[in-house]
């Protein structure tokens, strides 16, 4: 079910409110696009900004719409454990399909403090993907702890943003080939496929779905020339998005498509002019503007 190109969903905003109309337009947009799959309310989805009820209102607006069409993988993270279980107990509510859980972030917890956090979250009865990304949560799950996890019937896989595509085929050997391996960083996900991956959740498809789909889907079929094709395209615009934070340049990557406007929420600004000069050279180069 979990495979191919999962958009890590941007939230469109209109006047400092959550635009759930322009979230609607975007979920059948991915979908006709040919993404494999959603992911609402993670880091891109301003999931730091957004209230609890916010929150809870872009999973259910995001299940709704897709209706079935594609699985939903809701953000459910936390450096509570409590919170986590709470926004898990919601996602399941809403019709999930899986949840999102990052490692907990500043807080620290050891490999211990990480296996009790994810068993309480797998307990709430929804499957889980863990989020692994050190760069930001500080704490990195060794490759031990994951493979104690996945002897859990709900916890299925993870969405790896280590950067270091060796851990691919130690989480493959350790945790079994059943074990489902997303790729969190957009310019290595060729890569991460080949050595074990099955797909990637990714924010250059916010901006460049039908490529990213259709890259994921040569991987995944044994077509490495034709993916590495898309991949030069690609690779410009995944420097340019991620030239200052990714939810940035994805929305006004998405702006000049004419999808959505590029408001994001404090601390959080727009692109600088010299930004914005590369993304749009970068979209030109990929075939997505004239």
């Amino acid at each position: 079910m979990f495979q191919g190109s999962l958009p890590a969903l941007v939230t469109p905003f209109a006047n400092g409110k959550v635009d759930l109309d322009a979230l609607k337009k975007l979920v059948d947009w991915h979908i006709d696009q040919g993404s494999n799959g959603l992911v609402p309310v993670g880091t891109t989805g301003e999931s730091p900004t957004l209230s609890h009820e916010e929150h809870d209102l872009v999973v259910e607006t995001v299940v709704t719409q897709s209706a079935g069409r594609i699985p939903v993988i809701a953000g459910a993270g936390s450096n509570s454990t409590a919170e986590t279980v709470r926004l898990t107990k919601a996602a399941k509510k809403a019709g999930a399909n899986a949840a999102l859980v990052v490692t907990p972030y500043y807080n620290k917890p050891t490999q211990k403090g990480l296996i009790a956090h994810f068993l309480a979250a797998a307990e709430v009865g929804l499957p889980i993907v863990i989020y692994n990304i050190p760069p930001r949560s500080v704490v990195d799950m060794s490759v031990d702890t994951m493979a104690e996890l996945a002897k859990h019937e709900m916890i299925i896989g993870v969405k790896d943003a280590t950067a270091d595509l060796s851990r691919v085929p130690q989480q493959r050997r350790t945790c079994g080939t059943d074990f489902i391996q997303l790729s969190g960083e957009d310019p290595t996900a060729i890569g991460f496929n080949a050595q074990g991956g099955v797909g990637c959740i990714s924010v250059t498809a916010n901006v460049a779905p039908k490529l990213c789909a259709e890259l994921q889907m040569a991987t995944l079929t044994g077509g490495y020339p034709g993916a590495l094709a898309i991949q030069d395209r690609l690779q410009p615009l995944h420097e340019a998005i991620f030239t200052e934070p990714g939810l940035c340049g994805a929305k006004y990557g998405m702006s000049l498509l004419g999808l959505i406007n590029d408001e994001v929420r404090a601390p959080l600004v727009g692109l600088s002019d010299s930004t914005k000069t590369k993304m749009k050279a970068a979209m030109q180069h990929a075939g997505l503007l004239n």
